[in-house]
């Protein structure tokens, strides 16, 4: 187990309500909370010089579009960006750009197939005043975006109410989470803004307590692996105790994705329908 204590935890906040973590940065959450959401989905609405970014515009709801550009407290909406393209990121951002006209804003390839931007990003870029950082793991077109004054915007990589769901390749890995997790660590950011759940005011606390608890699951899986060979159903069954009701799909995937990579790292080799230790 990890010394560090990573979660924060929050009352379910007040739905089309523009909730303050800086003078300059509010998010509206989405009413989608469940297993997966949270309490929903944190659309972020960040000012800069010229007007304001919204990050991860949410849900396709008519309710939350209406507050989002509420809190634009009559700004004009230059920029639309999306942490990644799963879709309680990404449905709202066409009809919110449909009514602003402002550009969506992507890493420059899509996981979604169905999904183009407007404008493709790359490591580095600068966009609306924020840094784009690639962090790919719980999705391969995952970026993170940083403040000249030290705040991320970690998207789905880094939440303090649970860890992050990694699917095996090509869409997640277990090893790419871990050297994203490491690149913002050394960043050093003073707060971090995830898209579900609420501020992270212990950044280091909350970052090296998730990495610890992930390698812990990985080592974990490696050692059910130590006495005989054992489907990926027996393995979620060993190793995921307590599994909530819509969670064992996830488990499934989260498995899969370390299963890669003890493979990777020569640990372990797929039998047929069973993993062993090789």
């Amino acid at each position: 187990m990890s010394r560090y204590d990573w979660r924060v935890v929050e009352a379910p906040p007040p739905y089309g309500v523009a909730i303050a973590a800086t003078p300059a940065i509010r998010r509206v959450v989405a009413n989608n909370p469940g297993p997966m959401t949270g309490n929903g989905t944190n659309t972020w609405i960040v000012d800069h010089a010229g007007g304001c970014a919204v990050i991860d515009p949410g849900v396709a709801d008519e309710g939350h579009l209406d507050a989002v550009v509420h809190a634009l407290n009559g700004r004009a909406l230059t920029h639309i960006l999306l942490t990644h393209t799963h879709h309680d990121h990404l449905d709202g951002a066409a009809p919110l750009s449909h009514r602003t006209g402002a550009p969506i804003h992507a890493w420059h390839r899509s996981a979604e197939p169905t999904f183009t931007p407007d404008i493709g990003l790359h490591d580095l870029d600068m966009v609306a005043g924020l840094q784009i950082l690639h962090t790919p793991g719980h999705a391969a077109d995952h970026i993170c975006l940083e403040t000249a004054d030290g705040i991320i915007l970690t998207g789905d990589h880094v939440m303090g109410w649970s860890t992050t769901l990694i699917p095996p390749a090509p869409h997640g890995s277990v090893q790419m989470f871990l050297d994203s997790m490491e690149r913002l660590l050394q960043r050093r950011p003073r707060l971090l803004l995830s898209a579900h759940g609420p501020v992270i005011e212990q950044p280091e606390s909350c970052m090296r307590g998730l990495l610890g608890h992930r390698l812990s699951r990985h080592e974990s899986i490696a050692a059910l692996l130590l006495t005989q060979p054992r489907t990926t159903d027996q393995i979620v069954d060993a190793a995921y105790h307590h599994l909530r009701p819509g969670l064992r799909r996830a488990a499934l995937l989260n498995l899969r994705a370390h299963l890669e990579k003890l493979r990777d790292d020569g640990r372990a080799i797929q039998v047929g329908d069973s993993w062993a230790l090789s």
